[in-house]
């Protein structure tokens, strides 16, 4: 079966074609074809979350007018670097991203737009433009293109229904009926396939609790690797649906990295590999490629400030704590879950682990080194995802440009858990993340010349952004709520629905 064959997505089916094939015409027949009467313009605003802009079809002259010279926005009121005095944008859809509205009850046709400034260019600081020029610049100094994917967590908040009860911090891939909400799940990831997204697979996740007669489940939905900003727009409707079909089934859901105090918060960890002629270059021979290592080194390099795009609020730093499984240290290592960068488990082995397993099957010649990636665990949902990946793309190709980007690789890898006691002096020698939005932003200032190389991030995309992190004011405020529980709940009820 080809892509379109298998494809879940009601637009795909009908079309007979790939997305990115996908043309203005092809839209207008579908639209007519399935008696939509709605059209939705969608777009990130700079708090990563997805905007909405409705459409009534009038005629066929004004679909053809919107699908063509799309409208325009107050870019003031979506970006904090915008000025009210110069602030009118336009949206342009991008064909490729429509989507049925699986929420509405009315039919309607959903499209992620692009932005573009007064004169028709696109919108150096709008956070797709800017992943874009990430990926080129990569694509030019490296002669290699940058793929990436998220695992989206997130908590199901509903009644408990006191039975069957899950074992507190123990629910990684439990199973019903200890685990609540895989059916809620199922229903999630079949909406964001049918809007394009390419699932790997969905699962419950460590976290789960009760507190006032509500149950607390984590869950997990992660995607297959593809172009970043591609993922980016996966990983963006994704959060956009998850929270519908909670508000549809009356569950609350929240992606916030932090909840309460000893219990797992939530991190969106981005996957990345280096693809060259549709081959992965993240291995050779079996083992770490020196390639993946500049790349490592970059983000070694980088780190203390990639949290600046990757976690942007408090919350975020209450996960960003020892012993959580989440990192505190610039560091990375093998099937590592202390560290920073953790490169997981690829099917290096040389053996036919499905021959085994299934005794009367013939010998698999698959080509297992497309699958591996290396794995950033610092970010969390708070990100404005496009930024976030912009940001790891840009490290990466920093790591290219140090000549020293191997050494630097080595010198930083560890093996071992870096928090049990017996590694005290080794923790010593490592550089420490950030501990607040305010330093995030402090090392933002400092470095802030390598992610406005080329042209990838608009000095005034970095002003606003080290400015918003500022004002938090946040530099003593996790030492001050982690042993105060009233005030812990406070500033996680703030930032319940971040991202």
């Amino acid at each position: 079966m080809n892509t379109v064959e298998i494809n879940t997505t009601d637009i795909v089916a009908f079309l007979k074609k790939p997305r990115a094939a996908f043309t203005k015409a092809d839209i207008k027949r579908f639209i007519k074809a399935q008696g939509i009467r709605h059209v939705n313009f969608m777009y990130a605003g700079g708090d990563g979350r997805l905007k909405t802009l409705n459409f009534i079809l009038n005629d066929e002259a004004y679909l053809d007018e919107i699908l063509t010279c799309g409208e325009r926005v107050d870019g003031s009121s979506l970006f904090s670097y915008i000025e009210a005095s110069s602030s009118d944008l336009y949206v342009i859809p991008r064909y490729a991203t429509a989507f049925v509205d699986p929420f509405a009850e009315l039919p309607t046709l959903c499209l992620l737009c692009s932005f573009f400034n007064k004169d028709g260019e696109p919108l150096e600081s709008s956070p797709e433009y800017t992943l874009k020029k990430a990926c080129a610049a990569f694509k030019k100094d490296t002669g290699l293109e940058f793929q990436a994917m998220g695992e989206l967590e997130y908590y199901v908040i509903a009644p408990d229904p006191k039975c069957f009860p899950a074992k507190d911090q123990k629910g990684y891939h439990e199973s019903a009926p200890f685990a609540k909400f895989g059916e809620f799940r199922q229903k999630c990831m079949l909406a964001i396939a049918q809007a394009g997204g390419r699932i790997k697979y969905g699962h419950s996740e460590v976290g789960n609790f009760t507190q006032d007669g509500l149950v607390y489940e984590q869950n997990e939905v992660e995607f297959l690797p593809c172009d970043a900003p591609d993922a980016a727009n996966q990983l963006t409707i994704a959060k956009w649906m998850i929270r519908n079909m909670g508000a549809k089934y009356g569950y609350d859901v929240t992606f916030a990295p932090k909840i309460t105090v000893g219990k797992a918060g939530s991190g969106l960890h981005i996957h990345m590999r280096l693809m060259k002629n549709g081959a992965n270059q993240m291995l050779k021979n079996g083992v770490i490629s020196d390639t993946a290592k500049r790349a490592i080194a970059g983000m070694m390099k980088l780190a203390p400030s990639i949290t600046a795009f990757g976690n942007m609020n408090p919350t975020s730093y209450l996960r960003l704590v020892p012993h959580q499984e989440a990192p505190t240290n610039v560091c990375w290592g093998d099937r590592n879950r202390s560290v920073l960068v953790r490169v997981p488990l690829g099917w290096a082995g040389k053996t036919d682990m499905c021959k085994q397993a299934n005794p009367k099957e013939m010998a698999s010649k698959y080509d297992t080194h497309q699958k591996q990636t290396v794995e950033m665990r610092s970010p969390d949902a708070s990100a404005n995802v496009y930024l976030l990946m912009a940001a790891l793309c840009v490290a990466c190709r920093y790591g290219f440009s140090l000549k020293d980007g191997v050494k630097v690789a080595n010198d930083t890898y560890v093996n071992v858990n870096i928090h049990k006691a017996e590694n005290a002096k080794l923790l010593k020698t490592l550089d420490c993340l950030p501990d607040s939005c305010a330093a995030s932003a402090d090392l933002l200032l400092k470095q802030r010349a390598i992610y406005e190389e080329k042209g990838v991030f608009s000095k005034a995309m970095i002003d606003g952004i080290a400015a918003e992190l500022k004002a938090f004011d946040d530099r003593t405020l996790r030492a001050k709520v982690t042993k105060n529980a009233k005030a812990m709940a406070e500033l996680v009820k703030t930032y319940f629905h971040c991202g």
